[in-house]
């Protein structure tokens, strides 16, 4: 069975996870983890639960998603993998750094790129990679069909959805990902979110203004 782990960090109050099984193997979702603080408070929970990192994961690379990828790497050697679409979001991130005043270390070049459609595995665990865009070009969301799950990132919020007025965003793409990629899975699906508290499917098709139709 996975386990999560939620770290909101950094200016946006984006949600870095750390998720780990049985194995006592790890990944790292989105590391935003900015000041030093953020940083020992992140190696503080690995260290203490005994856990290994293996993969850094990028479900897409917006500034806030990837301000502590530099520090993963330092620290673990971790290269971080993402869909080839996002690879011209992470070369534009040091000009949204400065943009909004923010010190940005650049993050490393990727390992290799998501396949939609593959499995990401790391110890006991396995996640389907499913294509989300809309909130920007190449954003995957994580599912856990075990575990009953999933990582949506900047997908899907509670009770919102992600913006679209990023270079790549587009409205009617995010919902169609929404609509046909999320919704299908099942109104039990627990809801790990980018920003902001979990929420349900289940939730988000009652009382979410943006799945009145759904």
């Amino acid at each position: 069975m996975a386990k999560v782990a939620k770290f909101p960090f950094n200016p946006f109050q984006e949600n870095t996870y750390v998720v780990y099984d049985d194995s006592m193997e790890c990944i790292i979702i989105d590391p935003g983890c900015y000041s030093q603080q953020e940083r020992d408070e992140l190696i503080s929970f690995i260290n203490k639960t005994g856990l290994t990192p293996v993969r850094l994961i990028n479900t897409h690379c917006h500034l806030d998603h990837i301000l502590g990828n530099k520090f993963i790497y330092k620290t673990y050697g971790l290269l971080p993998e993402f869909t080839q679409e996002e690879q011209q979001v992470l070369d534009s991130a040091p000009q949204f750094a400065g943009v909004f005043g923010i010190s940005f270390d650049p993050s490393p070049q990727p390992k290799s790129y998501l396949q939609a459609g593959e499995t990401l595995t790391f110890g006991n665990t396995g996640f389907d990679i499913l294509f989300t865009p809309g909130h920007s070009p190449g954003h995957i969301t994580l599912y856990s069909e075990a575990d009953r799950f999933i990582l949506s990132a900047d997908v899907l919020f509670q009770g919102s959805i992600g913006r679209v007025d990023l270079p790549g965003g587009d409205y009617d793409t995010l919902i169609n990902s929404i609509e046909e990629k999320l919704l299908p899975l099942g109104d039990d699906i627990h809801v790990y979110t980018g920003h902001g508290p979990d929420t349900t499917l289940a939730q988000e098709r009652q009382s979410n203004p943006f799945m009145v139709n759904s």
